[in-house]
């Protein structure tokens, strides 16, 4: 039998579907794992690799931009050589780019290293979301998606904890080879319980593909360098601006035109995984880019240590794996809609809250409004996966959910750069606006000075200190704001899903491979 004419397995009826399920999340653990990991490390990486500050981040940024160039491509790959086949072989491949980076010895060699991590490590998340949804009647994959979200938020709750205990007790080198016996785990029961997929005779749009990766790439930049140049008064942002809107504008006119697009046509027709898409940018950018500034406002304005900052945050990852086991079990009895409309509403609640912090709170705040807000993205997050693909027919799921995690990673890349500049821009702003008026309480200042015995350069001293931390506070206040905002407005997104119904297969047999 060719492989153009081979049967699909029924995927459905295969053996053992709970141990397939615990060998595919452990290599979505492992991916998702070390790209939090890796990140407490930096400092001793740095010292032992000869880098400087500015040199050191292109550990990270190799990484995440080879892995969003590799995303979307997950549904080609997996059509063309078997789902089976690729999954076995990133998962094989990551390991072996683990344990490169482990023995790097130059910061040439981990950042070429980490290109491969990225590489490899892309298809992971997306074929794993695919195979779970493909082994599950459809009845079954709102508790799919809720196992699924769970292996994902292991990786931020485990990551900087166990990345810090790795690099103090055994070196930073450990935070790579901890991958070795997790993948070994997935890559056996891969081996063992995952069916072997016929490949599909379908030709790769090099053209469409080059244009989209240079978009991605060129996006990656400007948001990872943004910052560090300026933005738009440096002459490297405008260039990759401009390849960013190029390469998107020449790609979108591209798969409208081309016979067999990089991305199919059905796919980015699909309402529901549209919207789903616009939704989940949103929401990542906004939520999970606020994520990435919590540990500053902990330790840089709140004095706390980074070990403790962990742990008052880790009850924030525990809130959303809650909300996703209750999803769970109760997703055939209510409306997915609605379990996302509330968790929408958790969210912003919890972001009105986080408005009201102040520089000498306990914990007890943070830590309550990180339940509610973790416990709102998983009733956000896990339906908004089922419902992306509810009105798509299977053979485009590996497509689309390349597709949904490259735009989910890239809101979260949108959200970081984009609260972080406006967070530099207000406390730069307070900070001038309450210099201003210590200049003009100058006088009232010397009397302050005169009565408490303090030297008149030493109470500036401390006042100014004061102006910065509250500067920083309010500046985090408004982003709060800002994200809170945003939240509600995304609500009425949400009454454009649709619940699942009878798919429109098409007659066409030849179609199968497009």
């Amino acid at each position: 039998m060719s492989e153009a004419t081979a049967e699909p397995v029924d995927m459905l009826n295969i053996p053992y579907k709970g141990l397939l399920s615990i060998s595919i999340m452990l290599a979505t653990i492992m991916q998702v794992l070390d790209t939090t990991i890796a990140n407490v490390a930096l400092p001793s990486m740095r010292g032992s690799l000869g880098a400087s500050q500015d040199q050191i981040t292109w550990v990270l940024t190799s990484y995440i931009v080879a892995s969003a160039i590799i995303t979307p491509v997950t549904g080609w790959l997996s059509d063309r050589f078997g789902l089976r086949q690729i999954f076995i072989v990133s998962a094989a491949g990551f390991v072996v780019a683990s344990m490169a980076c482990g023995m790097a010895s130059s910061l040439n060699e981990m950042v070429a290293f980490r290109v491969l991590q990225g590489l490899f490590g892309a298809c992971l998340v997306p074929l794993s979301q695919t195979v779970l949804l493909d082994i599950n009647p459809r009845e079954r994959h709102g508790q799919a998606m809720a196992i699924w979200g769970m292996g994902v938020m292991l990786g931020p709750i485990i990551g900087p904890t166990l990345g810090g205990w790795l690099t103090e007790n055994w070196g930073w080198r450990y935070v790579f080879y901890v991958n070795l016996p997790v993948g070994i785990l997935a890559i056996a029961g891969m081996l063992l319980f995952l069916p072997k997929t016929p490949p599909k005779v379908r030709r790769f749009d090099f053209f469409g593909f080059a244009m989209l990766a240079i978009a991605i790439g060129a996006l990656q930049m400007v948001l990872d360098r943004g910052q560090a140049e300026d933005w738009f008064q440096s002459t490297e942002i405008w260039i990759e601006t401009g390849l960013f809107i190029s390469g998107l504008w020449v790609f979108g006119i591209h798969i409208r035109n081309a016979r067999d697009p990089f991305i199919s046509l059905h796919v980015l027709k699909d309402k529901n995984l549209l919207t789903a898409l616009a939704l989940s940018a949103l929401v990542g950018a906004m939520v999970l880019g606020g994520s990435a500034l919590l540990p500053a406002m902990l330790q840089d304005v709140l004095g706390y240590t980074a070990s403790r900052s962990g742990l008052i945050m880790a009850p924030r990852g525990f809130g959303t794996m809650i909300a996703m086991m209750i999803y769970g079990r109760l997703s055939n009895r209510i409306d997915s809609r609605i379990a996302i409309l509330l968790g929408l509403a958790l969210t912003a609640w919890s972001m009105h809250m986080m408005t009201g912090f102040s520089v000498d709170m306990g914990e007890q705040p943070i830590i309550m409004t990180g339940v509610i807000q973790g416990f709102g993205l998983g009733l956000v997050f896990v339906p908004l996966s089922t419902l992306a693909y509810a009105t798509l027919e299977s053979r485009f799921r590996a497509e689309a959910a390349g597709v949904f995690n490259l735009v989910r990673n890239i809101g979260s890349s949108v959200g970081i750069s984009l609260l972080s500049t406006v967070l530099a821009w207000n406390i730069a702003t307070n900070r001038t606006e309450m210099t201003a008026k210590l200049v003009e309480d100058g006088p009232r200042l010397a009397d302050i000075a005169e009565k408490t015995g303090f030297g008149h350069q030493i109470l500036v001293f401390l006042v100014n200190s004061e102006i910065s931390l509250q500067a920083a506070m309010i500046a985090y206040l408004d982003d709060f704001k800002l994200m809170m905002i945003v939240t509600f407005a995304l609500m009425p997104l949400v009454l454009l899903l649709r619940k699942p119904g009878a798919l429109k297969v098409s007659p066409n047999p030849a179609d199968a491979g497009h």
